[in-house]
């Protein structure tokens, strides 16, 4: 694994994300301790055909390979999602890539699936991304086979742009995707709408 080399220790890779609190979730960097509970939740064959970068089967040597490259290239930050009591639900994140505009990304294991957590972890991110690191643009993409994330991403403000191709690794082969992307000020206006309702 060449993530960790000339990088600093996990604890101080750690350090250097933020801590992300909503109303029912923490999002937090992940630490190698958590491997074997992220190996059992992302070895589902339904959440790697999802997703462009989880294998299937996922074992526990892919669980400690992602978290030991997690928070190690400029721009990027990758978290667990938690519950309050620290109960592991899935993980999220956001990376340049290609594009001037951070790419998001998330799962969730199969039991979590449907409470509404992705919605309120893909807030907390874009808070982050526009709030704190004054991003102008967010990007992400959804297969077309998968509603639910679909509905994740408008629900969080994100525009439909069109169709492309992404490649899904577990499927070792491209899979049909929509795009979607969401603007500073679009961002900004639905906060300022969010908080006119509440006073109201």
């Amino acid at each position: 694994m060449t993530c960790l080399q000339g990088l600093p220790s996990e604890t101080l890779r750690e350090r250097s994300i933020p801590v992300l609190e909503t109303e029912r979730l923490v999002l937090r960097a992940p630490r190698l301790g958590d491997a074997k509970t992220v190996a059992a939740l992302a070895n589902d064959r339904r959440i790697a055909e999802n997703t462009a970068r989880i294998p299937h089967p996922y074992r526990l040597g892919d669980a400690r390979d992602w978290i030991e490259c997690a928070n190690t290239r400029d721009g990027d930050e990758t978290y667990l999602i938690t519950l309050a009591d620290g109960t592991i639900v899935g993980g999220c994140g956001f990376d340049l890539r290609d594009d001037p505009a951070p790419d998001i990304g998330y799962w969730l294991g199969v039991a979590h699936w449907g409470k509404g957590y992705a919605t309120e972890a893909v807030r907390a991110l874009i808070d982050r991304a526009f709030g704190d690191l004054a991003y102008e643009a967010l990007q992400s993409a959804a297969r077309v086979t998968n509603p639910g994330s679909r509905h994740v991403l408008e629900k969080c403000g994100f525009q439909w742009t069109g169709v492309g191709l992404c490649r899904i690794r577990a499927l070792n082969s491209s899979a049909p995707v929509d795009r979607f992307r969401l603007e500073r000020c679009i961002w900004a206006s639905l906060k300022s709408w969010g908080k006119m309702r509440r006073v109201v």
